[in-house]
């Protein structure tokens, strides 16, 4: 156990169960077919909440599960040390993740038609292509992120093991509210490193990994990462 391993693993469960329910949704012949954004967000909330628990037990005690809360911490502690082990971690966790849902429906990749939406699987893409207003999506919703991750951990009453179930609604209000814009990817291992799957793994009649786009959700988390502690400094 260590907190490497607990960011790996961690990161692995939330994407397996996060992408997992995406594809559930949007690819053909599966039992959720067309069930719905509710069910994506909720689905997304309840992967949260278990990849928090699943990295705790295996070592770490910060749970980050994303390399945008792990820069959020550094900036607001001044402590820069754990953010290549766990961001080497969380991208090790989320391509594991993502080739696990490979994996799980793999009979589907070949009646699903349209490349467009084998890719929607693993990662996240604009509803309406507007590269400032997309990277404006990401960062604010990253920084709502962090400024309600960092409310929950200091309110000092709760029950113990309460708070990934309130992180997870907190995500859940995130994908309700700001995801209709850009999938809310608000990680950049979330998506960079099952895009990079996408890329590599034989899916039949995959097509693009939509490169031109990538840069959007991995610097526009960061940048949300570092508006969010900025504020959360001057609430200190």
């Amino acid at each position: 156990m260590s907190p490497f391993l607990g960011e790996l693993m961690g990161t692995m469960v939330l994407i397996l169960l996060g992408d997992g329910v995406v594809a559930n949704v949007i690819l053909k012949q599966t039992k959720g077919e067309a069930a719905g954004w509710i069910v994506i967000t909720t689905g997304w909330a309840f992967a949260v909440t278990l990849g928090i628990f699943v990295a705790n037990a295996f070592g770490s005690k910060d749970a980050h599960l994303n390399p945008a809360v792990t820069l959020a911490f550094a900036f607001t502690t001044n402590d820069y040390a754990m953010i290549l082990p766990y961001w080497g971690a969380q991208f090790i966790g989320a391509f594991l993740g993502a080739t696990l849902v490979w994996l799980q429906y793999r009979p589907h990749w070949a009646v699903t038609d349209d490349p467009w939406t084998k890719l929607g699987v693993f990662a996240t893409g604009p509803a309406i292509r507007k590269p400032a207003d997309n990277f404006i999506s990401e960062a604010m919703a990253t920084a709502v992120l962090i400024i309600g991750v960092n409310a929950i951990s200091r309110a000092g009453t709760l029950a113990v093991g309460f708070g990934p179930y309130l992180v997870g609604v907190l995500v859940w209000s995130i994908g309700l509210s700001l995801g209709g814009t850009t999938g809310y990817a608000m990680s950049p291992a979330r998506d960079l490193a099952p895009r990079i799957a996408h890329a590599l793994l034989p899916i039949p009649g995959k097509g693009s990994s939509d490169w031109g786009y990538a840069w959007i959700p991995v610097l526009g988390p960061l940048v949300g990462a570092v508006i969010g502690a900025l504020v959360v400094g001057l609430a200190r």
